[in-house]
């Protein structure tokens, strides 16, 4: 019976070991699954004087590296492997990060400047005098938590039902995703739309009845990150290694063939922008609290195409690849408008072109060209 239970279980590593995929994905897993205990440690638990310890300005940095690896990952699930360039993906990322900021927003009470236990304090400034219908049920966690899965996936499930049903590809269905998250964003400008206009929601105090800005908090919170990336991963890799990625793949390569066969591309194409957007969208409830704020400029157009860029970078239709290129661009990012804010956007657009005419597969062609110049023979 022992025998049995153990060979069970060996059986079941395993299989989770060869879900990893190659030796860049297991390692990446590896790694985020160690900082998942390993940095809240030094952060809490280590003196500020000590050279090991992490700062919270850094902590929370991580973990906002770690949502946009999330982010890149959801839009490499359908553009690397079906074949859909979306380039307004930072729309579900929004809509997820409102999401959790109403809640936020709720957990205030009357703790905000105004002094209002029921009214955010931007509607107290513009003379609401009752919250609107959509802000009830938002003072709940597990309620928002619902929403933040709901209101991106029912947004991407009846977009892409329209748009894929009508036959609208390539480069028609990238522009119509600009119009999208364009559209959203001129949106949630508007002071009586709702959402807090252009200063969005922020001022946040409490998340689960704990200090938001504790370093108990913001170690949880980077372990969320993780472990959501981590699980966003492996959600992708069981979609890409199972009969549905061949067909997903096929989809991208000779999506009539596909037609011919038998196969109904539509109803394919609107589960995966579905399960994409819904990634996306846990990205954005799992940031907000990070950085403290959300505001109709993570609508941006710009910040929709920075993501395909991400991607782009890191490596188009693989998966560790879009993580990788998430880190590494944000990283840089970080440091270049720090030391030169006016020169990032041509730095990047540098990078990125160098990086497709020398590294067509991004920067996952490095472990290739390394191995061919300096592996064995």
């Amino acid at each position: 019976m022992n025998k049995q239970l153990f060979e069970n279980k060996k059986s079941l590593i395993n299989n989770i070991y060869l879900l990893l995929g190659d030796t860049t994905g297991k390692y990446l897993i590896t790694i985020l699954i160690i900082s998942i205990f390993l940095l809240p440690i030094l952060h809490i638990y280590i003196p500020e004087e000590s050279f090991f310890h992490i700062s919270s300005y850094t902590i929370s940095l991580l973990g906002k590296y770690l949502c946009f690896a999330l982010l890149a990952l959801s839009l490499d699930l359908i553009w690397g492997y079906t074949g859909i360039l979306s380039l307004g993906h930072g729309a579900f990322f929004g809509l997820g990060g409102y999401m959790m900021g109403m809640h936020l927003m709720r957990e205030i009470g009357d703790r905000g400047v105004y002094g209002n236990s029921e009214l955010p304090d931007f509607m107290v400034f513009l003379n609401w005098e009752e919250l609107p219908w959509f802000w009830y049920g938002f003072d709940s966690f597990l309620f928002a938590s619902l929403m933040v899965i709901l209101v991106p996936g029912l947004l991407a499930f009846i977009f892409s039902a329209l748009a894929f049903g009508s036959r609208v590809t390539g480069v028609y269905f990238s522009i119509i995703t600009q119009a999208l998250v364009f559209t959203l964003m001129l949106a949630f400008f508007q002071n009586d739309f709702g959402f807090g206009g252009n200063n969005g929601l922020t001022d946040f105090k409490d998340i689960l009845g704990k200090d938001i800005s504790s370093k108990e908090t913001r170690g949880a919170l980077y372990s969320c990150s993780a472990i959501m990336l981590i699980l966003g991963y492996l959600i992708c890799r069981i979609i890409i290694s199972s009969k549905i990625g061949n067909i997903l793949v096929g989809i991208r390569d000779r999506e009539n063939r596909m037609r011919f066969l038998g196969y109904n591309t539509t109803v394919f194409k609107i589960i995966i922008f579905t399960i994409s957007a819904i990634l996306a969208g846990i990205a954005g409830a799992l940031y907000v609290p990070q950085v403290g704020i959300i505001n109709p400029g993570e609508f941006s157009p710009i910040k929709s195409i920075e993501i395909v860029v991400w991607v782009a970078l890191g490596g188009r239709g693989f998966l560790y690849g879009a993580i990788i290129g998430a880190i590494v661009v944000n990283v840089l990012k970080s440091y270049l408008t720090i030391i030169s804010p006016e020169i990032w956007i041509i730095f990047l657009g540098l990078i990125f072109i160098l990086v497709t005419i020398y590294l067509p597969n991004g920067l996952t062609d490095l472990r290739r060209i390394i191995k061919r110049n300096y592996g064995r023979k």
